[in-house]
């Protein structure tokens, strides 16, 4: 089936009709039983990054009368949290949910599935996934690493991390040795900054004695779970690096290609509709958490201007270098950016002016 074949059938994952169809050939054909192995890259803590493999597993079964059964395991359990795209790619387990910003050092290209700094919101990537170019090109990319790739939830915007000392200007960042992965680790090395990568669980006693400086991570839901304000209390916005980060499902190509049509979409039909309420998740339980934070002593803290302008015009400088050597990388870029153009103005024209017009209204209670 076509992309647009089946985002016209399935609804992202939320149509009745869709599901009953699924249902009704699985139960009428006499599909054999599948079991499949899924690794997250995600401890089972963040229950709304991990519970999205719980969400597709379960939808999967209901969808299909329990014959096709994936057993969802969090990160570390059988599979290093950044060691996912490479199981799946090994086939030494068949379906995987992981972050393409973690194997930047395998290409570059990878990290435009997840997000780049100053690039994509959550709504704009869904755009541009499912009714732009985004899903055909990354099919033909990920199709050389012998993987199926499906969106698999959103964060939304992320906060700009957890600082031991508060950033004043752009020269605080000289020498200040900060947890990010992907480009945004490129862009904080091009403005002095010393980045480095460690998994979730590595990070809190990392900045507990001093071995980093800062450290983001996602959001204050999560990021509450984690007691990152216990050890660095000025929480910084926005996370210019990190605009809408996409997770996503990995599905080994041979064994997707093996599977009955109803199994497939099934998944189909499940991923969809775990992409949609991750970030609706996010959307209801990060609000009352960045209260909680600064109950608690966070302090928040916006990312100076001279920091943001220079952050801004060495990631255009990274993005020109590293498209003139890497074509995989220019061809997504090139869709994506473009997409970028045109929808910024829709969205500045509407939706942020009235967002903006609310934001004053609601906190003068009016």
């Amino acid at each position: 089936m076509q992309r647009r074949d089946f985002i016209k059938r399935a609804g992202l994952g939320l149509a009745a009709a869709s599901t009953a169809t699924v249902a009704n050939l699985a139960a009428a054909e006499d599909l054999p039983p599948i079991k499949w192995r899924l690794a997250s890259s995600f401890p089972k803590s963040l229950d709304t990054l991990y519970g999205t493999s719980e969400l597709l597993t379960q939808r999967i079964a209901a969808i299909t009368g329990g014959k096709f059964e994936i057993r969802a395991f969090a990160g570390g359990e059988i599979v290093p949290p950044n060691g996912v795209l490479d199981a799946v790619q090994q086939n030494t387990v068949e379906c995987g949910h992981t972050c393409g910003y973690y194997y930047h050092g395998k290409n570059k290209a990878f990290s435009l599935d997840t997000t780049v700094p100053f690039g994509l919101s959550a709504r704009q990537m869904n755009a541009w996934y499912y009714y732009g170019e985004g899903w055909t090109l990354f099919r033909e990319f990920f199709a050389k690493y012998n993987i199926v790739n499906f969106p698999g939830g959103n964060t939304g915007t992320q906060m700009g991390g957890w600082f031991r000392k508060e950033i004043k200007s752009l020269e605080d960042l000289k020498g200040l040795k900060i947890r990010i992965p992907g480009f945004g680790a490129e862009v904080f090395l091009a403005l002095g900054a010393v980045p480095q990568l460690l998994p979730g669980p590595d990070i809190y006693p990392a900045l507990e004695r001093g071995a980093i400086d800062a450290a983001e991570w996602v959001g204050p839901y999560d990021d509450e779970k984690l007691g990152f304000y216990k050890v660095a209390k000025f929480y910084y916005y926005p996370a210019w690096w990190e605009p809408g980060p996409m997770i996503s499902f990995y599905v080994n190509k041979e064994q997707w290609e093996k599977l009955p049509r109803p199994y497939q979409m099934a998944f189909e039909v499940a991923a969809a509709e775990a992409n949609v309420r991750m970030l609706a998740n996010y959307d209801a339980k990060n609000p009352p958490a960045i209260q909680r934070l600064v109950q608690n002593g966070a302090q928040l803290r916006r990312y100076p201007d001279d920091a943001m302008k220079a952050a801004y015009e060495a990631a255009q400088k990274i993005y020109a270098e590293e498209s003139a050597r890497n074509p995989d990388f220019k061809k997504l870029f090139d869709s994506m950016r473009a997409f970028q153009q045109v929808s910024d103005i829709w969205m500045g024209l509407a939706e942020n002016t009235l967002a903006n017009f609310m934001q004053g209204q609601l906190r003068a209670k009016k």
